[in-house]
């Protein structure tokens, strides 16, 4: 089996290197000529709209998937007409845009913050006096890892805040004094089958994901399932998605969701029986779906901007280097490690080694 990927990035990159062991061969169309998943297939370089290259693609593809939701819509859409595509171009509509995720949760009676649709600086102002401070205000699409948002907390904030997120649609939402950031990884297959990996403890710093850590039996899992599986329904959801929750209060607030795999599930390579990467292909290609279970403790270090030494992460035991060989950039993921110990307490000392690196 072919599968075509659009995006070639690290996730990509990932998904190539979870399907060859099933026989799979891969394509990847991206407009990047550096694609850091170019080496694992064919890489038809080509802006996401191209429809010549993506004709091209869905004939020589038994079916093709996407790993970020900045492609348009629209893509998944044309390339629906020739070869499946999963997830579905309506799921990918929704999930893209912040008014139109935040209010299927609404209608799912899903608890979210308080938010508003921003088309004008005096929307935005009308808004804040509904809603108040601090609030956050971001772009509608296309914003991630702390880009296209900012937080307002003072009256000056306010003040040309919608010039400077570039003058186009946005949401406000009001600010959640949470006690926690956790993420679900779910899994749903063409026939409907679902299955979750536990919730996992994220830490950001800047807006980007630093530390993911997988949980050990979190009291809010079932709920955390609960309000998935209404997503993955109403999408008729096929593939890996994960939702991001703000934990509030001993519940849960729905944050945002992403129709892929997912930097928090990176620790499912080494820490599950089946990894997040295997599970969405098996779910896009129709094969059965594998185990979600964990396997001992694990957690996973993001490296931004630079990868350390790889002799020292592989001095490290049971730590696992994943470089994405891409250039080394500032605020760049670039790499990450996962780690799997046989308990917590050896969990937190490894997490200790590797941020040692990271910050030497």
């Amino acid at each position: 089996m072919k599968i075509g990927v659009i995006g070639g990035g690290q996730l990509g990159r990932m998904l190539a290197l979870a399907g060859t062991p099933l026989g799979m061969n891969f394509a990847f169309l991206d407009p990047a000529p550096d694609a850091c998943a170019a080496p694992l297939g064919k890489h038809l370089r080509a802006d996401y709209g191209d429809q010549e290259h993506l004709r091209q693609l869905a004939d020589e593809v038994d079916l093709v998937t996407f790993e970020f939701e900045s492609v348009p819509a629209e893509t998944v859409a044309f390339l629906s007409q020739f070869v499946p595509v999963y997830p579905s171009a309506d799921a990918l509509r929704i999930a893209r845009d912040r008014w139109f995720e935040k209010s299927m949760f609404k209608n799912l009676d899903i608890p979210t913050p308080e938010f508003a649709d921003i088309q004008s600086q005096g929307d935005l102002d009308a808004a804040v006096a509904s809603i108040g401070l601090p609030a956050v205000l971001k772009t509608r699409t296309l914003g991630y890892d702390g880009k296209g948002q900012k937080v307002l907390r003072t009256a000056e904030d306010v003040v040309g805040t919608f010039a400077e997120l570039g003058s186009v649609p946005c949401l406000l939402e009001g600010f959640v004094p949470f006690t926690g950031e956790v993420s679900l990884i779910s899994v749903r297959a063409r026939d409907g089958e679902t299955r979750f990996y536990p919730l996992v403890h994220n830490t950001h710093e800047s807006g980007i994901l630093r530390l993911s850590v997988a949980s050990q039996s979190h009291p809010l899992q079932t709920l955390a399932e609960d309000y998935a599986s209404r997503v993955l329904k109403q999408l008729d959801y096929v593939g890996v998605m994960a939702f991001e929750f703000f934990e509030v209060d001993g519940g849960l607030k729905a944050n945002e969701i992403a129709p892929r795999v997912h930097n928090s599930g990176h620790w499912t390579i080494e820490g599950a029986e089946c990894s997040q990467f295997e599970n969405h292909l098996r779910a896009v290609a129709g094969l059965p779906l594998g185990s979600t279970a964990k396997v001992g403790e694990s957690a996973m270090l993001n490296f931004i901007g630079e990868v350390p030494a790889v002799d020292k992460v592989a001095a490290i035991d049971e730590c696992h280097l994943h470089h994405y060989g891409k250039a080394f950039k500032v605020g760049r993921k670039v790499g990450h490690a996962t780690l799997r110990c046989a308990d917590m307490a050896s969990l937190e000392q490894k997490i200790a080694e590797v941020e040692g690196l990271i910050a030497g």
